[in-house]
């Protein structure tokens, strides 16, 4: 119970952090995205399930924030969870290829879905200047700050499954 509230709690941070300080900053010309971030990294560590609700939550946030039709990010931050859930039989704690890996993928994957169902339907064209202008410079944002928290996030779960086994003994 105590990973759950910690990790809603972390997810609310992010979603403050991504839609209220970053856009403050002027020497970002993007932002990493936060919510992405701790959605596959959730999903990656604790399995489909843990990532879809996590995917949820922040889709949720998202669409709660932005305009447009409800649900929409909703269903790409839960697919996002589950798919990363899915690579969680790979799941080594030290290895931090996959992780970054997946950080693009899944940044590529959003912001494709953004564009499709954004700016393609409504013929917006210039996908060369969407990519070369919003996606790369979010692309790397998200890959730097991936390499950053991942680290974070695990020594977070390391402390919060030590803190449970002592839980579970002291019970016994």
């Amino acid at each position: 119970m105590r990973r759950i509230i910690f990790n809603v709690l972390l997810i609310i941070l992010a979603f403050t952090i991504q839609n209220c300080i970053f856009p403050l900053l002027p020497f970002l010309s993007a932002a990493p995205n936060l919510l992405l971030i701790l959605t596959f990294s959730f999903g990656f560590m604790h399995g489909k399930e843990a990532g879809m609700y996590y995917g949820l939550l922040s889709g949720l946030l998202m669409d709660l924030f932005y305009s447009g039709p409800f649900g929409f990010y909703t269903l790409i931050f839960i697919f996002m969870g589950y798919a990363n859930g899915i690579c969680t039989r790979y799941y080594y704690e030290d290895y931090i290829t996959l992780p970054l890996i997946l950080s693009v993928l899944n940044e590529l994957a959003y912001n494709l879905y953004i564009y499709v169902f954004r700016f393609l339907i409504r013929q917006k064209l210039r996908i060369g200047f969407y990519f070369i202008n919003l996606v790369l410079p979010e692309i790397i944002f998200t890959v730097v700050t991936t390499l950053l928290l991942y680290r974070v996030f695990l020594i977070m779960n390391r402390h919060l499954e030590e803190i449970e086994k002592r839980g579970d003994s002291t019970i016994v």
